[in-house]
């Protein structure tokens, strides 16, 4: 077996499972903010029983999250030595902020969130609150800055074989930092608001504090077709120019074009085969992408064509990653916009062919986050440092192929683990439901 791609694999499997937990708990705390805004603010203790269900539900998705967090810094040292020594200078400096700024943040705000209501005022409270999903924001930040100096390195120089910083904020602020940070964060608000929205549908569906849910079913949805529609315009749009400008083999990968052309086409569907390059059963508008690209129906568009073939990401998986995670962002603005005009006409809560769409759709937002890492990463391929260093040249010369298959395999049962008892626990809470609101008339 190839140690090179066995530590690929481990890499990909860890951070993958990783990443279902950021953008719950992102989302999550972000959509809190405004239910305890709300309860704070109106005295409304409907508001104050959703806080407490979901705030449950975050500190679930966090203690996990933590804990699948820790595997992968490990790994920079582990299997990716060589990579360490090439970058570590500049690529730790991210990590460390991650750390002190914002994960101590996070965590110490959350335990006086959960366990300090009604033990200290309303204001701290919503203070905690606030603070938690600044804390998990500002750790996105500087996890994105790392990943996104990987994309478009920048603020550094090449000395004696390693990469030293030169300039902190230029290394920070690299071409694809902010772009990819407001699109990445976006995803993580959507994941969110269907988190809230699904999980406020089973308790319609299972009769469980329907008033309640009635209420955090709107909150979620109102703010998830917000942040669906800003996932398409502007952030999708203006990371797309990103890539397009800073990683033109990336953007034609992504968008199956093969050959350099003007007035270049958007691929609305198409099946993509590698030997050779092509689009089979294409469906296309002309001119749009070289619109999206540059602002301009005739500008040229950089096909597969021009670069060298050992610079070429893995064309199928690419297009077919990012292609899905659009369709996918389709779907959530549709959801989201049927559901608001059935909360409108006041015909959602008896329509439960919806009802039980929307639970079904809880994963779907962390799904379409994984697809557009894989298109991000696969499509940087076959560079761990775009146009610095190989993913081939990365790896540990001492971890053999034994150690990495062991760990792969050890990795696998205690993620499938992680997952059931996750699952099980999310389960319970959501049976459970919210506390029922006693002993007085409460005002909307």
């Amino acid at each position: 077996m190839d140690a090179v791609l066995l530590a690929r694999f481990q890499f990909a499997m860890t951070i993958g499972f990783h990443f279902l937990f950021p953008p719950l708990s992102i989302g999550l705390a972000w959509i809190l903010v405004i239910v305890e805004a709300l309860g704070w603010k109106k005295k409304n203790e409907f508001y104050v029983s959703i806080g407490k269900f979901f705030g449950k539900i975050l500190a679930l998705i966090f203690a996990v999250g933590v804990a699948t967090g820790i595997v992968m810094e490990f790994q920079f040292g582990t299997n990716w030595a060589e990579y360490s020594k090439f970058v570590g200078d500049i690529f730790g400096a991210p990590l460390a902020a991650e750390g002190v700024f914002a994960f101590f943040l996070e965590s110490t705000f959350l335990g006086l969130y959960i366990f300090g209501r009604e033990r200290v005022s309303k204001g701290v409270h919503f203070f905690s609150i606030l603070m938690v999903a600044v804390g998990a924001t500002i750790s996105a930040f500087w996890i994105l800055v790392a990943n996104s100096w990987q994309q478009t390195p920048a603020g550094f120089v090449i000395r004696n074989g390693r990469a030293e910083l030169t300039n902190f904020w230029e290394a920070v602020f690299n071409p694809s930092t902010l772009v990819r940070f407001f699109h990445t964060f976006n995803a993580a608000l959507i994941s969110g608001a269907f988190l809230m929205a699904g999980v406020s549908a089973l308790l319609i569906l299972k009769n469980k504090e329907v008033e309640t849910a009635k209420k955090s079913m709107k909150v979620a949805v109102i703010f998830g077709l917000i942040v669906s529609l800003l996932e398409v315009f502007p952030f999708g749009h203006e990371h797309g120019r990103q890539v397009a400008q800073t990683q033109p083999e990336k953007f034609a990968a992504l968008q199956g074009l093969y050959t350099t052309q003007t007035g270049a086409p958007i691929a609305l569907f198409a099946f993509p085969t590698n030997h050779p390059p092509d689009l089979k059963a294409k469906i296309e508008i002309p001119g749009v992408l070289s619109w999206l690209a540059f602002g301009d129906f005739n500008a040229k568009v950089k096909g597969i064509n021009e670069f060298p073939k050992d610079e070429i990401p893995p064309l199928f998986l690419t297009f077919v990653s990012y292609h899905n995670m659009v369709i996918l962002g389709m779907y959530f603005i549709f959801i989201m916009a049927l559901t608001l005009f059935l909360i409108r006409k006041d015909k959602l809560w008896e329509k439960k062919k919806v009802l039980k769409l929307l639970a079904w759709s809880i994963p779907l937002p962390l799904i379409a986050c994984q697809l557009g890492w894989i298109a991000a990463e696969v499509g940087r391929q076959p560079w761990i440092v775009y146009k610095l260093m190989k993913t081939r040249d990365a790896v540990s010369v001492t971890v053999g192929t034994g150690e990495l298959l062991f760990s792969i395999i050890l990795f696998g049962l205690i993620y499938i683990l992680l997952l059931s008892v996750f699952l099980f626990l999310l389960k319970r809470k959501i049976n459970h439901g919210p506390d029922p609101i006693k002993g007085k008339e409460v005002l909307a």
